[in-house]
C-alpha cells in the first residue's frame, strides 16, 4: 500500500453489464491497528467539486458491501490495517478519462480518546488538533482515470 489514505491504484470507473455505472478508489486505514465498522464515521465525498453524501457511498470491505446504515450496527466486522477499504460511488456514465481530484475525510472512535475529544470531530473538517493516526484527516489527493 502507498502512504497515502487515498491510494492511486484501484481508482476507475465500474462497470457491469456492459453500462459505467459509477466509480471507485481504495483508501488505507491510517491507524496502527484494525477497527470494526460500527467506529467508523464516514464523511463527504467531493470529485472536482462534485459532493456524494456518505449516505450514497459503499463501503466495500474484504469483498463486502456495506451501506452507511448497516455500518453503524456492525460490531462483527473488522477492517484491518493491512487491507485498504473500495469506495464504490453510483454516477451514470462514470467520470470522464483524466485528472480528477477527491476529497475525502473519515474518522473513528478509539476506546482510549477521550469522549469529549471524539464529539468534536468532523470526518468533513480540520481537527483543531491534527491526529492523521486516528483517521481524524481530510485526505486530498489528484488521481487519472483512463
Amino acid at each position: 500500500m502507498e502512504r497515502e489514505v487515498i491510494q492511486s491504484v484501484g481508482f476507475r470507473n465500474i462497470k457491469e453489464d456492459g453500462k459505467i455505472t459509477g466509480f471507485q478508489m481504495k483508501i488505507r486505514l491510517p491507524y496502527y491497528r484494525g477497527i470494526f465498522l460500527s467506529q467508523l464515521r464516514p464523511g463527504t465525498l467531493f470529485v472536482d467539486g462534485e459532493r456524494f453524501e456518505k449516505e450514497e457511498i459503499i463501503w466495500n470491505i474484504d469483498g463486502e458491501d456495506y451501506t452507511y446504515e448497516e455500518m453503524k450496527s456492525d460490531y462483527k466486522t473488522h477492517w484491518a490495517v493491512t487491507k485498504p477499504a473500495v469506495i464504490k460511488v453510483k454516477k451514470a456514465g462514470g467520470l470522464s478519462q483524466g485528472y480528477h481530484d477527491l476529497i475525502y475525510g473519515f474518522c473513528f472512535t478509539s476506546s482510549y480518546m477521550p469522549p469529549i475529544m471524539q464529539d468534536t470531530l468532523d470526518p468533513d473538517s480540520e481537527s483543531d488538533i491534527f491526529l492523521p493516526e486516528f483517521g481524524h484527516h481530510v485526505n486530498k489527493r489528484r488521481l487519472l482515470i483512463v
